[in-house]
Formats: C-alpha cells, sequence, structure tokens
C-alpha cells in the first residue's frame, strides 16, 4: 500500500511539474466538460486485466467529479456479448485535480453487475491498468489509488452492503433501482497524509 500510495503521489508530481493536473490531463483534447457525458468517451478499458474507469461530474459544488472505478472479469465476455462491470469505489476529486474523497454508490447508478462485498474486493485486489490510452500517468494513478487505499474500499463496501440489508429489511422495496438511494457512503482522504501514516506504521518516518 505505501508502494503504491508513493506511486500515486508520483503521478501527481510529474504532471505539476509542468502545469498540469490528473483531471486536466484526462480532460485534454475531449471536448466541452458537459455534466454526466463519460471521460473520456467510451471509457478506459482493459481488456486483458478487466478493468475500466470514467470521469465525470454531476454533484454540484461538492467536487468537480469523480471517477467511478470498476472491474469487468474478461471471462464475463463472450463473443457478441459485453458484460456489466462490477463497480468498486467512486473517487472524488476537487478543482485542482487533487482526491478529495471515496464513496459508494447503489446499484441503478452505475448500472452495474452488482456483487457482494467479498467478492467485489478480490476484484479489486485484482485492478491494473496496463496500457497508456488516455494517459500512462492517470492510468499509473488510478491502480495505484486502488491498492493504496484498499482498507477504505474494505469499510466502505462492507458498509454499503449492511446499508442495502438494513434497509431491505426496513420495508424499502426494490432496493436496487430506488432512485431516493443514490451514495451509500462516503469517506474524506487525503493521500498525503495517507501515505505518511504507512511510511509511520512501517517505520520510515
Amino acid at each position: 500500500m505505501h508502494t503504491a500510495a508513493l506511486d500515486a503521489l508520483d503521478c501527481q508530481r510529474v504532471l505539476k511539474k509542468v502545469g498540469l493536473n490528473l483531471v486536466g490531463e484526462l480532460l485534454k483534447g475531449q471536448g466541452e466538460f458537459l455534466e454526466f457525458n463519460h471521460f473520456p468517451q467510451g471509457d478506459v478499458y482493459d481488456k486483458e486485466t478487466g478493468s475500466q474507469y470514467y470521469y465525470h461530474a454531476h454533484r454540484g459544488s461538492e467536487e468537480h467529479g469523480h471517477f467511478h472505478v470498476f472491474q469487468r472479469p474478461p471471462e464475463d465476455n463472450h463473443p457478441g456479448y459485453l458484460a456489466d462491470p462490477t463497480h468498486l469505489i467512486a473517487i472524488s476529486m476537487d478543482a485542482w485535480g487533487e482526491p478529495i474523497g471515496l464513496f459508494t454508490t447503489n446499484r441503478w447508478v452505475t448500472g452495474e453487475t452488482w456483487r457482494d462485498a467479498p467478492e467485489t474486493l478480490a476484484l479489486a485486489r485484482s485492478f491494473e491498468l496496463d496500457h497508456a490510452w488516455p494517459s500512462w500517468p492517470v492510468n499509473r494513478w488510478v491502480s495505484a489509488m486502488i491498492i493504496a487505499f484498499y482498507p477504505y474500499l474494505d469499510v466502505l463496501v462492507n458498509h454499503r452492503d449492511r446499508e442495502i440489508d438494513s434497509l431491505e429489511k426496513s420495508g424499502v422495496r426494490d432496493i436496487f433501482e430506488n432512485r431516493d438511494v443514490e451514495v451509500i457512503g462516503q469517506l474524506p482522504i487525503s493521500l498525503a497524509d495517507w501515505e505518511r501514516r504507512l511510511a509511520s506504521s512501517l517505520g520510515h518516518e
């Protein structure tokens, strides 16, 4: 996790060195930035690993936008059939292209193949984008963030399942398509602070 956190910080560093950030790097050449549109168009997908993400915005002043990060095991696809991916986590970004939070969503938000927490977390452990389109540093950064913040994913995805179960038991009907249930859980993050905590736990102060 510490190595991944350092890698994510390094991706941000090399972009900042030339006046860029993660979001700007991803959006360049993509046309007008419109709410709800996926950037890049068609999403980023590694057909060998099944890893996928896109960036978009629709949450107003809470953030600039967020990455939706997925895993679609290649074996789920068949000739003429592309399976829906499983949502792992969303990463909130501020206006300066810095990560500020992680959150989970209900099934209808992304139209995903819903898997329970153990299955979802197992998929997260296999997440890797191993190509350079549309941006090598952004792809490396997303891959590193999933590894670095795995304990956060563990907490959030298990919390998601408990909340869904609780709502179903309370009588909420058709829970996975209920538009009143969108964001299920969220946690603020600081990549720099988390790297320092990980370094301290390893005795690297």
